[in-house]
């Protein structure tokens, strides 16, 4: 975990004082690299101490050294820290920490992806003889948008985001099918049921969820993402995002590992939906 993830997941634990050192350097981590103790200590209304305090509690050895950390977070690529949408925040304000957020978050989620995983994940998915996909809550629209997408690609695709037709759907399930289980926390207790009582049947299980969570440890292959998010107040977004792009990555590592003529195939399949198009004529334009 990089210095700024460790800020933002510790703000909890801060005294109130430490916190506003927390919020100031969150609010602009450029600012705080290029300040002196005295600069940082006064722009959160603390004192010096208190900000040694601070860095301490980051395993850093004091300000110079948390400085040094914190520029090295920068440079490894995290652009932003999800900022909390406030009370009074304006149309322009919360759009911009909505799109700024989720931008970086998809960005911290790319980092943490295993490719093998994927890789792995595709191998499994172009040999099924059936695929399901499993969400609840948030995630069940990312299901639904999964068996969109695999749909078109000629195999039997269902999906479900009741818990008894997800229960039923595994007792039958077989060698050679495959349950993907959609989670952000990965601790929902009845898919991680769900998840076992599909491998006992025999089905092969990719879940796409968060690292050592109790459904990845139950999963056959899990795909792991890691998506700093306070879903306490707002409704998941960012999480809903990540997760449907890997749907995305699943989908186009399907389409090219079966070769050209499947993609031909889904070429036509695409002309014919143009046909339920209103055609636009740009001459007019």
């Amino acid at each position: 975990m990089n210095t700024l993830e460790k800020v933002q997941k510790s703000l909890a634990h801060f005294s109130k004082s430490e916190r506003k050192v927390a919020e100031v350097i969150l609010a602009s981590p450029q600012t705080a690299i290029h300040s002196s103790i005295a600069t940082l200590a006064k722009m959160a209304d603390v004192s010096e101490p208190t900000v040694n305090r601070f860095c301490r509690r980051l395993d850093t050895k004091g300000f110079p050294d948390f400085k040094l950390h914190l520029a090295q977070s920068l440079a490894n690529g995290t652009p932003y820290v999800s900022r909390h949408v406030e009370e009074d925040d304006s149309p322009d304000s919360y759009t911009t920490k909505i799109f700024e957020s989720s931008m970086a978050s998809l960005d911290t989620a790319r980092q943490s992806l295993d490719t093998s995983a994927i890789n792995k994940a595709v191998d499994v998915l172009t040999q099924a003889k059936k695929i399901s996909f499993f969400g609840l809550g948030a995630s069940s629209a990312v299901a639904h948008d999964a068996q969109n997408k695999f749909f078109r690609f000629n195999v039997p695709v269902i999906c479900f985001d009741d818990v008894l037709m997800q229960r039923m759907s595994c007792i039958n399930s077989t060698e050679g099918d495959v349950v993907v289980l959609i989670s952000h926390t990965g601790r929902t207790k009845s898919l991680i049921d769900i998840a076992r009582l599909a491998r006992e049947n025999g089905a092969a299980v990719i879940g796409i969820t968060a690292r050592n969570s109790p459904l990845s440890a139950e999963c056959t292959l899990p795909v792991t993402i890691e998506v700093p998010e306070d879903t306490d107040m707002y409704l998941p977004m960012a999480s809903r995002l990540a997760q449907l792009v890997i749907i995305d990555v699943l989908a186009t590592g399907f389409t090219l590992r079966r070769g050209p003529r499947f993609r031909d195939s889904l070429k036509r399949v695409k002309e014919v939906l143009k046909e339920s198009r209103i055609t636009v004529d740009h001459s007019h334009v």
